[in-house]
């Protein structure tokens, strides 16, 4: 599904006149079809921050590891987590990513959440084992089993599924 790019100006080189505001927007089909230094902060393991509208109507703010498969977003989260919650009352967040090296070349991701699946589930669940385990490998570098579940708790993961709606890229590596 295809969707608009914001490019902001930036002062990689220099200040410019109307910088810091959007300079051309585009539409692209594809996160493939993204200058590739955005596609890298898709796909290494930057820690994406992801906002979602709380309760009371404010923006939570969480930092949060991301994956993706092609255009779709994968969010997996513990179920016993707010922003589950809050992603199931309102399915619209905002994903910022920030190249940790230079915090002047960022992405911004509005997308929307349109499925989710949960590791109980019968015939999709061990499929959301497997991705906690990844992001788990490919965020710590440690190998196995995610290591950070939470027993005490018997805590479950649910994946959601999210599609682009809106990007905004700033600045250089």
């Amino acid at each position: 599904m295809p969707f608009t790019v914001a490019k902001y100006l930036d002062v990689a080189e220099g200040t410019q006149p109307g910088q810091f505001t959007i300079g051309d927007r585009q539409q692209v089909a594809s996160l493939d079809d993204l200058d590739p230094i955005y596609v890298r902060l898709l796909d290494e393991p930057v820690t994406a921050v992801i906002a979602v509208m709380g309760r009371d109507g404010r923006p939570n703010l969480t930092p949060i590891w991301l994956d993706r498969d092609g255009d779709t977003l994968l969010l997996n989260f513990s179920e016993q987590r707010k922003k589950v919650t809050w992603l199931r009352a309102n399915p619209e967040f905002t994903l910022f990513l920030t190249n940790p090296e230079n915090t002047y070349h960022w992405l911004t991701i509005k997308g929307t959440v349109t499925r989710e699946v949960h590791e109980d589930d019968p015939e999709e669940g061990a499929r959301v084992t497997a991705a906690t385990d990844d992001l788990w490998q490919q965020y710590t570098g440690a190998e196995g089993e995610y290591g950070l579940r939470d027993d005490s708790v018997g805590e479950r993961r649910v994946l959601f599924e999210a599609r682009v709606d809106r990007v905004a890229t700033f600045g250089r590596p």
